[in-house]
């Protein structure tokens, strides 16, 4: 679980149910990080109000800030908050599995005939 989770509201009041909410979903996605750098990840989590008045929308931004320098990020507008927070996490968690495959290295994969063939 990532303990250092900052959620701000701009133009918005972040209500005690809505952090409850985003604790429980980017907080699990330390699953999908290295094992050396799930300690020390630190997430913001922005909550902006767009649009006032007949469509009231809301801006979600998520920055993971990982362990020797990388930062993840992902952005989204949704009309619903919570809705927002998971279309985020979607967008989160394929990058960090996509940074996951650039940080681990990748066994080479031989054929069993390459093993029994005498190089010269």
């Amino acid at each position: 679980m990532i303990e250092k989770i900052d959620i701000n509201g701009n133009d918005y009041k972040v209500e005690e149910s809505f952090k409850k909410y985003v604790e429980k979903r980017i907080g699990k996605l330390d699953r999908y990080l290295p094992r050396g750098s799930k300690k020390d990840v630190h997430a913001k989590v922005l909550v902006s109000e767009i649009g006032k008045g007949k469509t009231e929308k809301y801006e979600i931004s998520v920055a993971m800030e990982i362990p020797g320098g990388k930062v993840i990020a992902a952005r989204d507008e949704c009309t619903n908050v919570f809705a927002g927070v998971d279309l985020v996490e979607a967008k989160l968690t394929g990058q960090i599995r996509r940074f996951k495959l650039e940080m681990q290295p990748h066994r080479q994969k031989r054929s069993l005939k390459s093993l029994f063939i005498k190089r010269k």
